[in-house]
C-alpha cells in the first residue's frame, strides 16, 4: 500500500489545510501515532468548530487557545480514544464549548452535549458512523470553500497508516463494512486523525479492504496446516507467523487485529475456539 509521510510537523504552529480549515498537531508522537494527532480549526457559518481536542497536554490546549483566542462554537469528537479526546475538558473549561460525538459514547467519562446519529448534521457537515477501529468512530463529510469534497476521516482511514482494530471496542466486521462505504464516496481528499491529507483516497481506502481480506485469507489458511496437530493456534502464533514486527507496541496491534479477524471469522461460521486455541469449523 503506498502511505505518505510528511516532515515532522512545527509544534504548536497552525498549519494550513485547505481554505478554512488548519490543524495543530499535538506533540504526542509513536508508533500508533505517527508524529501526532492532528486537531483540526474549522471555520463554518456557525462559527469556529475544534476536531478532536487531542491529548491531555497543557502546551497543546495552549496552542489551540492561542490559535482560537478562545472562541470555540463548537468541539467535534471522531471517537473517544484517549489521544483524541483527553484534551476536552481543559478546551471546555476554557472555552464553554459544546461537545459533539456519536450518540453512544464508548467510554463512560465523556457524554456529548450533542448526540449525534448516522447521517446527521452539524456545523455545515454530516456525520457518519464508520464502527470498526472504534464503536462510536464518526467521520465528517464537509464541501470545503474552494469546492473540495472533504472527508475527516480520522483513525478509519489515515494516510500514513493501517488502523488498528482491538476488540471488544474494536470490530473487524464493521470495520469491513465501514470501509466499504467511504471507499464507494467521491470525496476529493480525507483528512486523517494522524498523517498528512489524502488525496485520491478512494484508492487506499480499496487497498487497505484488499489487505484486510488477504489477511483472513491467510489466517484461513495458516490455520488449515495447523489443523492437522488438533491443537490449533493461539493469536500469538498467529501473529508471529504472519507478522514480523519487532517493535512491542507494534507486536501487541498485530496480535489484536489478529484477534479481530478471528472473531470475525467465528461470526461467519468459519472457525471455531477452544480455549486460547483456534481452529477451522
Amino acid at each position: 500500500m503506498a502511505f505518505l509521510t510528511e516532515p515532522e510537523p512545527e509544534r504548536g504552529a497552525v498549519l494550513p489545510v485547505l481554505p478554512g480549515i488548519s490543524r495543530i498537531v499535538a506533540a504526542n508522537p509513536g508508533p500508533m501515532t505517527y508524529h501526532g494527532t492532528n486537531t483540526y480549526l474549522i471555520e463554518t457559518a456557525d462559527g469556529l468548530v475544534v476536531l478532536d481536542p487531542g491529548p491531555d497536554e497543557p502546551a497543546h490546549v495552549a496552542a489551540i487557545l492561542r490559535a482560537t483566542g478562545g472562541k470555540v462554537d463548537l468541539i467535534l469528537l471522531s471517537h473517544t480514544h484517549h489521544d483524541h479526546l483527553e484534551a476536552t475538558p481543559a478546551l471546555v473549561a476554557a472555552t464553554g464549548a459544546r461537545t459533539a460525538g456519536f450518540r453512544a459514547s464508548a467510554v463512560a467519562s465523556f457524554t456529548p452535549d450533542i448526540k449525534l446519529d448516522d447521517n446527521a448534521s452539524i456545523a455545515g457537515m454530516t456525520a457518519l458512523h464508520t464502527p470498526g477501529h472504534a464503536s462510536d468512530h464518526l467521520c465528517y463529510a464537509l464541501a470545503a470553500r474552494d469546492g473540495s469534497a472533504v472527508l475527516f476521516s480520522a483513525d478509519h482511514v489515515m494516510s500514513w497508516s493501517s488502523s488498528v482494530v482491538s476488540p471488544p471496542d474494536g470490530d473487524m466486521g464493521a470495520y469491513f463494512a465501514s470501509l466499504k462505504r467511504v471507499q464507494d464516496r467521491r470525496d476529493d481528499v480525507f483528512l486523517p486523525g494522524h498523517g498528512p491529507p489524502l488525496p485520491e483516497p478512494q484508492k487506499l481506502a480499496r487497498a487497505l479492504l484488499f489487505h484486510r481480506m488477504e489477511r483472513e485469507h491467510a489466517i484461513l489458511a495458516r490455520l488449515g496446516r495447523a489443523e492437522m496437530t488438533t491443537a490449533g493456534m493461539t493469536t500469538a502464533a498467529l501473529r508471529d507467523a504472519l507478522y514480523s514486527q519487532t517493535n512491542p507496541w507494534l507486536q501487541r496491534a498485530a496480535e489484536r487485529n489478529v484477534l479481530a479477524h478471528l472473531m470475525k471469522l467465528h461470526a461467519d461460521g468459519k472457525v471455531v475456539r477452544d480455549g486460547e486455541a483456534w481452529r477451522p469449523a
